[in-house]
């Protein structure tokens, strides 16, 4: 038993090593995300609070101002989201709950998704019901690290340095879906492919 509690340490300690550590390291795994207007609340993708109207969708999300990207990620990816006054930088499967209250349906609140949500005073991290206060470094650009296979999901603080701000190891059992919920008024995926 010892035996294989060695291997699953220096398995694990293999994947982290490997991680990229650099902006330009990270930039490499660069996906370029795009907003799936069938999800998105009744809120402009461009997040204006002026109401727009969609035609009714399933994937739609009815009570929380939130979207999924189109493209689902696996293998490894990295993203940047420019944000200002509230964000949640988020992941999700494609199965999370779309009919409903924040409290039932948001990012974070259910096994699901996680989530970062960032504000201009605390970073907290989200998973399953579950609030985490996270400290580090503010700034408008957080970056989102997924190795889908490894199950590594990291969040950076992205200024001149990359700094963690949380790290998950899990095994993720669905393709992972890249999502933003707004309570500020400006959200941006940034390109950098």
């Amino acid at each position: 038993m010892t035996q294989l509690k060695v291997l699953k340490c220096e398995k694990i300690l293999d994947v982290l090593l490997s991680q990229p550590k650099t902006r330009d390291e990270f930039l490499k795994y660069s996906r370029e995300i795009t907003l799936d207007p069938n999800t998105v609340h009744s809120l402009k993708v461009s997040f204006m609070f002026q109401p727009e109207r969609y035609p009714d969708h399933p994937d739609r999300f009815t009570g929380c101002h939130q979207v999924l990207s189109k493209e689902s990620l696996t293998g490894r990816c990295y993203w940047e989201v420019e944000w200002r006054g509230g964000v949640s930088a988020a992941v999700a499967y494609k199965s999370i709950c779309r009919k409903g209250s924040s409290d039932q349906c948001g990012f974070g609140r259910s096994d699901k998704s996680w989530s970062l949500r960032c504000n201009a005073i605390s970073y907290t991290f989200w998973y399953n019901n579950t609030k985490t206060p996270v400290s580090g470094p503010r700034s408008s650009r957080i970056g989102v690290y997924l190795d889908h296979s490894a199950g590594i999901l990291s969040f950076y603080s992205v200024s001149e340095t990359m700094t963690l701000l949380h790290r998950v190891q899990t095994t993720f059992t669905e393709p992972i879906h890249a999502g933003v919920w707004l309570s500020g008024d400006r959200v941006v995926f940034v390109s950098s492919c």
